[in-house]
């Protein structure tokens, strides 16, 4: 019998041939290469994963392998594994490979040295890991928010209804990968559903098909149930009647989640496919999260076709408050979760999976910029005024702006030496003045001239004073911010609207008509005011009037000093309605060092505060549902213990400012979403 390197073969089987059948049948990728990098053996395995005949594998360096970014840190490594060659198991690193066609695939590698058998050589064994559950789920969820920031960008582009109907079932088939998707919307009788917009097979259900509101029915069950609805196999489904075409068609599961507007279903948006799927969490909060988006934005853009022109900014804003908290729940989900991911070690040596964290995060951070601007033009923002030196800030801005406009237009700054600070919120007037310069660009396609002016002023001119609805004269004035163009100039029709949300006179899908209205609605807020002097061929001038710091006021935000961390061992009270953002919140707390106690009601917190007897701060979000306000609950949390912290949420950032007005000075409001760090700075002020 054959003695081989681990024991004995049976009599008759040649030890060669067995090894080379094993390197062949090997499922794994193997590559053997030289002590140079010259492959010199390579498996089928091999061959497929990365897209070369073995033949061509043989001829290849290793190098070649290696995607370009990552070549020179991978040839680093190579050579000092080669001074001290060992044995590195599957799972300690994982990579990227470059495939024959140029494409790349997350991999997992392991290495053995052949020296100790009289071999310079060392195998390399490669694992496909695309298909590891954890990878499968972080590409699934940073895919779902891609489309979900798609939609959120269509809400704020468009006011047609019927394009928002359309184009919720594409993003849902593309997501979710199925081949078809349905809106029913309830007629005003009840009585009846309405095929609003489909994708896929439309024989089946074609758009404007009637179908009755009755719970045997499959809109009608899940009207009934109030809640998602999952179909696992239709032919066996007894929960209501399937209709024939469905079995005919060949579907056999399904997913169907209300569409529900201000806590009324008003129809239902489903998904089906031939594929026998399990839709799992993260689909049913994908269908909701797109469910919720698309009823908010038919209400606006139906309540919008109401609207005169005396009533749009105060209507509007009552829609953007539902948009607000749904939407920013949302995105501190998604963000947190995908800060958590990026944390993960084995994306620290994977650049693919880090791009799609990346693009992930910047698509929240495109919705969470879409929000802002729909609180900021209704005037509902939460503002954080602080002293502003004008020319500091004019100067930065135009430096920007002289790398990123048009090289043709000229962009001056003129500042008067007695100019004065001005009292504002420093995010939301240098983002006045940036959407000021953006539609100063578009009035000069050919370049031009874009001139910012500042000066003093004693009290606002009269036209403008007649129309304030904030006081009309500041303690100690005005800062005049001047911003002139020499383009196109606006007719008196163009000039009286421009101020309206969702008025635009650029083409169809340049322009959200949202950038002047926030100009507006900051103003207003700021208990300024803003003006337009314009002709056709004669340029513009915007007019910004901004309040100077009055005497009796605190002009400075004290900063947390440098160096300031959460305690270890802080003992929170977290209070939060929103499962999913309970859990993100909670995972940042425990990364923080907290010691986490969880309510999803202010009841039930103040339950824990009775039996637990103190608490270090109070995290709670304003609104908790049905039962008392998060405020409410502060309120009454401090009157037994006048020492413990108090830190607000919310998604909608005006709650506090409107419901709450006479909320203590030290409690601070954290606007949603937020990143750990903006979790961790907050707490550490009301706790300094």
């Amino acid at each position: 019998m054959a003695q081989n390197l681990f024991g004995q073969l049976p009599s008759g089987i040649d030890e060669p041939t067995v090894f080379r059948t094993l390197f062949a049948a090997y499922p794994d990728a193997l590559i053997v290469a030289d002590a140079s990098g010259a492959i010199v053996l390579a498996n089928p395995s091999a061959a497929n994963l990365l897209g070369y005949t073995i033949e061509e594998l043989v001829s290849l360096h290793v190098d070649a392998l290696v995607p370009d970014g990552i070549r020179p840190r991978h040839a680093a490594y190579r050579g000092a594994y080669g001074q001290s060659p060992r044995p590195r198991p599957m799972g300690t690193q994982e990579l990227v490979a470059r495939r024959c066609d140029g494409s790349e695939v997350m991999v997992e590698i392991a290495l053995s040295p052949l020296q100790n058998h009289g071999l310079p050589l060392v195998v390399a064994a490669i694992r496909d890991i695309r298909a590891y559950p954890r990878v499968q789920q972080a590409l699934r969820r940073a895919r779902y928010a891609d489309h979900l920031a798609q939609l959120g960008r269509l809400a704020v582009d468009t006011l047609d209804a019927q394009t928002l109907l359309q184009r919720v079932p594409e993003i849902a088939a593309e997501a979710l990968d199925v081949e078809i998707a349905i809106v029913f919307v309830l007629e005003p009788n009840r009585l009846e559903f309405r095929v609003a917009g489909s994708v896929g097979w439309v024989g089946i259900e074609p758009a404007g098909l009637r179908v009755p509101n009755r719970p045997d029915t499959p809109p009608g069950y899940v009207l009934e149930q109030s809640k998602p609805v999952i179909v696992t196999d239709y032919p066996s489904e007894h929960r209501f009647l399937v209709p024939s075409a469905y079995l005919d068609a060949g579907l056999t599961s399904g997913l169907a989640v209300p569409l529900t507007d201000l806590g009324r279903t008003i129809g239902a948006l489903t998904v089906r496919t031939r594929k026998t799927r399990v839709f799992g969490d993260d689909e049913v909060s994908f269908l909701e999260s797109l469910s919720n988006l698309l009823a908010t934005s038919l209400q606006r853009a139906q309540a919008d076709e109401a609207l005169n022109h005396a009533q749009r900014l105060e209507s509007v804003g009552q829609l953007t408050g539902g948009i607000a908290h749904d939407f920013n729940n949302l995105l501190t989900v998604i963000s947190g979760n995908l800060q958590v991911l990026e944390e993960l070690p084995s994306l620290a040596e994977d650049p693919w999976g880090r791009h799609l964290v990346d693009a992930a995060a910047r698509a929240t951070r495109r919705g969470a910029d879409l929000t802002s601007k729909l609180l900021t033009f209704s005037r509902r923002q939460l503002l954080q005024p602080s002293s502003i030196d004008v020319g500091v800030l004019l100067n930065s801005l135009a430096d920007v702006l002289r790398r990123t406009l048009d090289q043709r237009i000229r962009i001056e700054v003129d500042v008067a030496p007695s100019c004065p600070p001005v009292q504002a919120d420093p995010a939301q007037l240098e983002s006045a003045l940036l959407n000021i310069a953006i539609n100063a660009r578009d009035a000069m396609p050919e370049g031009g001239t874009l001139r910012f002016q500042a000066s003093p002023c004693g009290e606002l001119p009269g036209t403008i004073r007649d129309g304030l609805e904030a006081p009309s004269r500041q303690e100690d004035g005005y800062v005049v911010i001047s911003i002139i163009d020499t383009g196109s100039g606006m007719p008196e029709e163009v000039k009286e609207r421009a101020f309206e949300p969702f008025f635009t006179t650029k083409e169809a899908g340049r322009g959200t008509g949202l950038g002047l209205s926030t100009v507006y609605g900051f103003a207003k807020q700021s208990k300024g005011a803003v003006a337009i002097d314009s002709a056709p061929g004669k340029g513009t001038t915007f007019t910004l009037y901004v309040p100077r710091p009055n005497r009796s006021e605190t002009t400075v935000t004290e900063a947390v000093p440098p160096g300031k961390d959460v305690p270890k061992g802080l003992e929170v009270l977290l209070v939060e309605d929103d499962l999913e953002v309970r859990a993100v919140v909670h995972t940042f707390l425990e990364t923080l060092h907290c010691k986490v106690t969880v309510a999803t009601s202010g009841e039930q917190a103040l339950l824990a505060l009775r039996a637990a007897g103190r608490f270090d701060l109070l995290l709670t979000d304003i609104a908790l549902g049905a039962g008392m306000r998060g405020t409410e609950l502060a309120t009454q949390a401090q009157k037994r213990f006048p020492s413990m912290a108090v830190l607000l949420m919310s998604g909608f950032s005006s709650e506090l400012l409107d419901a709450d007005c006479d909320s203590p000075r030290n409690w601070e409001l954290l606007r949603k979403p937020y990143s750990r760090e903006e979790l961790a700075q907050a707490i550490a002020r009301v706790i300094d």
